[in-house]
């Protein structure tokens, strides 16, 4: 009696421990949950949460309970590694937002002003699109579709199963590939903006060369480039949204 209670109890931690370092390991990349203003006590306390959450779901294809150093620390490094690759995917989606950010204050003249000073310092338009995409995530229910989005990664991550090397890079630059498309379609019409105003003011400079066209065009690019901002923000941000969530919801492109 107690000595099956005891292999149950064995089991049980084997599952959990693997499911947290899984867990762990992309809690450390997600966005929202792991920025780097959290604090690490909140993170260690989601990462708990999230295990407490999906390892009853998951327990039955965990390996069976071991304390040998091979089987325990290949576990461990395959765990992590699969943590890795789901926060990374998360994690290029966020930085998509950046980016987009980063092209519209570069094409409005805003590239220089009103920039952070914090941890990751970008321009103000950076800023203020991946503020607005996580509050959108986290509104919508991010930590739901992050638990399903852990226990669907079992079926693409084995327990202490590595992924194919070719197959993981092939993701990995398809994945960037995507993120970077993401990231101008969402600045596309910044950039547009952009080479109007600047084919224009050429134009003004030399039908009248007399005229200081920079004092003219460049509070003129401010103003149109955060009215820009204003209108395209709420038409951007559901575009975000939905890739984003496409991804937790259905991530075939994960590499087996």
């Amino acid at each position: 009696m107690l000595d099956s209670v005891s292999t149950g109890m064995a089991d049980i931690a084997a599952s959990s421990f693997g499911v947290f370092i899984r867990v762990g390991a992309m809690m450390a990349l997600a966005p929202a949950f792991g920025e780097q203003v959290v604090p690490v006590r909140v993170r260690l306390a989601l990462t708990l949460a999230f295990t407490a959450i999906t390892a009853p779901a998951v327990a039955p294809i965990m390996p069976v309970a071991t304390l040998a150093p091979g089987p325990l620390v290949t576990l461990v490094t395959a765990e992590a590694l699969a943590g890795l690759v789901l926060g990374i995917g998360l994690r290029l989606l966020t930085i998509a937002l950046q980016i987009a950010g980063t092209i519209a204050a570069q094409a409005t003249s805003l590239s220089q002003f009103f920039g952070g000073a914090g941890v990751d310092p970008q321009p103000a338009m950076s800023q203020i699109l991946v503020m607005a995409g996580l509050a959108l995530a986290v509104t919508l229910g991010l930590h739901v579709t992050l638990a399903e989005l852990i226990i669907l990664s079992y079926q693409f991550f084995p327990p202490a199963r590595f992924p194919d090397a070719a197959s993981l890079a092939e993701w990995g630059v398809a994945h960037v590939a995507r993120a970077f498309t993401l990231a101008f379609t969402l600045a596309m019409p910044f950039v547009i903006l952009s080479l109007i105003f600047y084919v224009a003011l050429g134009a003004i400079n030399k039908a009248m060369p007399q005229l200081m066209v920079a004092f003219v065009g460049a509070p003129a690019i401010t103003w149109a480039g955060l009215a820009v901002l204003f209108l395209t923000a709420p038409l951007m941000l559901p575009i975000w949204h939905e890739a984003f969530s496409g991804f937790l919801r259905a991530p075939e492109g994960l590499p087996r």
